[in-house]
């Protein structure tokens, strides 16, 4: 028994190793996988280019045990670097940012909803319209940004150099914080034309992979060692010290996630459909029995970035408004929405549902729906085409909707959770658990799908086929 076991395992191994040397042996998946990692590359070595005009040791020792800022939620959702100060700082967000705000205005505005009907020809000219507002977006945010990184502190010198602190040099940062998003724009989209796919995703999955070692090494080293605590039970109890059983939870907890965000992520309602039959002759045709499938997460990780960035604006309006006036009452609201307070998560909740049910009506239309099933000759057992179908399709996608919002809301809180129960550093569990997780895997899944479609149109098995 114990020889057929590691026969089997061994005929596995050898399997995946096929399977993974098969995607380098087809020149076309080849060339564009090495287009991407090239670009990636590029990414990441902009990441690392500060702006000139910015002193870095004093950005270093400003943001030090600054965890809990937004700036940290911020980096997360941009691929950027804010905290640095680089030319790639404002990351990807403006970009994002301007194509929800043109995918929204296409739901509600006459004039642009008439352009995404119009095929390839109108998107094109969307994309145009949303490259421009992109430009318009990243000059507000780079402007407020080094204006403030710019204005002398209290307690000392600026954060920027006092030689370079005159408008010439403001603009130039502006400029070129702004320039390095859209280049980063043009990285995505030559990732999808030349390379794997689905470009600004992987940008913005590179940046959250890449702190991950960052944030393993604040969990367990401490001066490039290993942290005594995490070998003894209960560790020192100093300064949020990790002991093993808190380590082990950890990892279990990861494990966990990882599995519930591949399960929903993956997991589909399936609606039985039916062909009509058509006699043609001596022949029938049709009559075939078919699924449409329904996400449980239609509405992927919009809501939770949706979520997130309006929960940003009165936690910054406060901080502002206690500063100014030296008001008490705006600290205290400032404070209710930190990160680890219990009012700050009622309202990420109820904010990642509001906006599930939001995307979740953008993105899908039962009537639209039932009327290509009119249309191609199908319909679901039960119920009569037409209006009939679209309130049946209605009432299962909200039923399914509020599963996933329950779900979206679980894994966006995990790290606010684990951080108080556990007194572990919020950098640490917002990557072993969390948005950044769920972006990782969400796009992971995606990048296996689209080598699947590259290697199943080749005739060849796909990663994930048994």
């Amino acid at each position: 028994m114990a020889s057929a076991s590691a026969l089997v395992k061994s005929g596995l191994s050898t399997l995946g190793q096929s399977r993974l040397v098969t995607i380098f042996k087809i020149k076309e998946l080849r060339q564009k996988i090495f287009i991407t990692i090239l670009f990636l590359a590029i990414y990441r070595i902009g990441f690392h280019v500060p702006l000139p005009m910015i002193n870095q040791f004093e950005m270093a020792r400003s943001m030090r045990g600054n965890d809990n800022d937004l700036l940290s939620l911020i980096t997360m959702f941009s691929g950027g670097s804010l905290s640095q100060s680089t030319i790639f700082g404002l990351g990807i967000m403006p970009y994002i940012s301007a194509s929800i705000i043109f995918q929204l205005l296409a739901s509600v505005w006459p004039p642009l909803e008439k352009l995404q009907k119009e095929g390839e020809a109108g998107r094109k000219k969307i994309n145009e319209y949303t490259r421009y507002a992109t430009v318009v977006i990243c000059f507000v945010q780079a402007w407020f940004w080094v204006s403030h990184i710019s204005r002398p502190k209290p307690e000392g010198l600026g954060l920027a150099y006092e030689s370079y602190n005159t408008f010439w040099y403001v603009l130039a940062s502006i400029i070129t914080m702004t320039v390095g998003t859209i280049f980063l724009m043009w990285i995505g989209e030559q990732i999808d034309e030349y390379g794997i796919g689905n470009g600004i995703s992987l940008i913005i999955m590179a940046g959250i992979v890449a702190r991950i070692p960052e944030a393993t090494a604040t969990l367990i080293l401490e001066r490039g060692h290993l942290k005594s605590s995490i070998f003894t039970l209960g560790g020192s109890g100093v300064g949020g010290d990790v002991g093993l059983e808190k380590l082990i939870v950890l990892i279990v907890m990861f494990v966990a996630v990882v599995v519930a965000i591949i399960a929903i992520t993956k997991g589909q309602r399936r609606i039985p459909t039916q062909s009509a039959k058509h006699v043609r002759g001596r022949r029938v045709y049709g009559g075939t029995r078919q699924f449409l499938p329904l996400r449980v997460n239609q509405a992927g990780v919009m809501p939770v970035i949706f979520a997130s960035s309006l929960l940003l604006i009165p936690m910054f309006l406060f901080r502002i408004m206690a500063q100014t006036f030296e008001a008490r009452w705006a600290n205290n609201l400032a404070s209710a929405f930190e990160r680890q307070g219990y009012f700050y998560n009622i309202c990420y909740i109820v904010l990642i549902y509001f906006f599930c049910y939001f995307w979740t009506a953008i993105t899908f239309n039962p009537k639209d729906m039932a009327n290509n099933l009119k249309d191609y000759g199908s319909f679901i057992p039960g119920y009569r085409p037409g209006k009939r179908t679209a309130d049946y399709l209605e009432k299962v996608i909200m039923r399914i909707t509020y599963v996933g919002a329950a779900f979206l809301a679980i894994v966006a809180i995990i790290p606010s959770l684990v951080s108080s129960a556990l007194e572990v550093n919020y950098t640490v569990a917002s990557f072993y658990g969390g948005t950044g997780l769920l972006i990782v895997i969400s796009v992971a899944l995606d990048l296996v799908q689209k080598i699947n479609s590259h290697l199943v149109m080749r005739n060849y098995p796909g990663l994930t086929e048994d």
